[in-house]
C-alpha cells in the first residue's frame, strides 16, 4: 500500500513538474513571458489578467486588449521607459523608471504605447 502511494505521488510530481516550472513565466499572460530588460503590462490589478511585454528599443503600440485598459505593470529594464498617451492635438508621457512597478496603475487608463524615448510628448 505504501509503495503504491509513493509511486502515485512520484508520478504526480513528475507529471506536474513541467507545469509548475513554467507557472511564473506564464503568469504574465498569453505571449507575455517577462524577462530581463522588459516592461510588462497587465489588464488586471496585481499583475494579473492578460499580459503584454515590451523590450526596447523603439516605439510599440499596445495591443487592443491593453489600449487604455492597463491596470498594472512591472519594469525589469535598467533604463527609463515612457508610457505614451496620444491625444487629439498632442501627446503625453508618463516616465517608467528602472525597476518601477504598480499593482493598481491609474495612468493605465491612458496608455496607448510604450517607448524608450519620450516621442516628443509633454510630461503628464
Amino acid at each position: 500500500m505504501l509503495r503504491k502511494l509513493a509511486l502515485s505521488t512520484a508520478a504526480l510530481v513528475t507529471a506536474l513538474t513541467p507545469v509548475l516550472a513554467t507557472a511564473p513565466a506564464s503568469a504574465a499572460g498569453p505571449g507575455a513571458e517577462r524577462g530581463p530588460g522588459e516592461v510588462c503590462f497587465w489588464t488586471q490589478p496585481g499583475q494579473h489578467g492578460t499580459g503584454f511585454c515590451y523590450r526596447p528599443p523603439g516605439y510599440r503600440d499596445l495591443p487592443e486588449s491593453h489600449h487604455d485598459k492597463t491596470a498594472s505593470f512591472r519594469s525589469d529594464a535598467n533604463q527609463n521607459l515612457y508610457a505614451i498617451d496620444w491625444g487629439r492635438h498632442t501627446c503625453y508621457y508618463r516616465l517608467i523608471r528602472p525597476y518601477d512597478y504598480s499593482d493598481n496603475w491609474s495612468w493605465g487608463s491612458r496608455i496607448d504605447g510604450v517607448s524608450d524615448k519620450n516621442e516628443g510628448c509633454e510630461a503628464a
